[in-house]
């Protein structure tokens, strides 16, 4: 009997040794996803996503609820239609959850969508593109870490179709106007 509680008790040492010891490691993983995720937040922001991507924003009431869940609002670019600010929460139905951390990526690197589009020219994919891997790594990193969001953006409307929202419009200056 007494070997026999000597086994089992080496073995929970060993046990409970082994549990310390990958508890730790997925402590820092987490801590390093964490941390990860926070720099994507923050490069977010600064990044101004939130403007053409949140709806309300361009009412002057974002509504945080839906925060980066796509705009209700389009740019009108003359000769190629209107664009809304798509939703870029993990939403499998209307936002990015069907896209990987790595399709987010290749898209914010070379303006190209994982079904082949070119992200509408509103979206400043190439200042995005000059971001070191590891920063645009964080940004997908918190787009999928978002709660997913519901809601369906209008559009794409080609330059003869008529948009079903508010629209902004990109006009080009006058070559014959005056310089003020």
């Amino acid at each position: 009997m007494f070997g026999t509680k000597k086994f089992y008790s080496g073995i929970f040492a060993m046990a409970m040794a082994a549990l310390a010891i990958y508890g730790v490691a997925g402590l820092r993983a987490h801590a390093a996803d964490q941390q990860q995720i926070e720099r994507g937040k923050y490069l977010v922001g600064l990044g101004g996503c939130m403007d053409c991507h949140t709806p309300g924003y361009f009412f002057g009431k974002p509504d945080m609820a839906r925060y980066l869940g796509g705009s209700e609002v389009g740019f009108e670019i003359p000769g190629l239609g209107v664009f809304h600010g798509p939703n870029l929460t993990p939403d499998k139905e209307t936002g990015l959850g069907e896209w990987s951390e790595a399709e987010i990526v290749t898209s914010l690197q070379t303006g190209a969508r994982p079904d082949g589009r070119i992200l509408a020219p509103i979206m400043p994919w190439r200042a995005f593109a000059q971001l070191t891997k590891p920063d645009v790594a964080a940004i997908a990193a918190f787009l999928k870490s978002l709660p997913p969001v519901k809601n369906k953006v209008p559009g794409p409307f080609g330059p003869s179709e008529k948009p079903t929202s508010f629209v902004m419009k990109v006009v080009a200056p006058d070559a014959a106007a005056p310089a003020k």
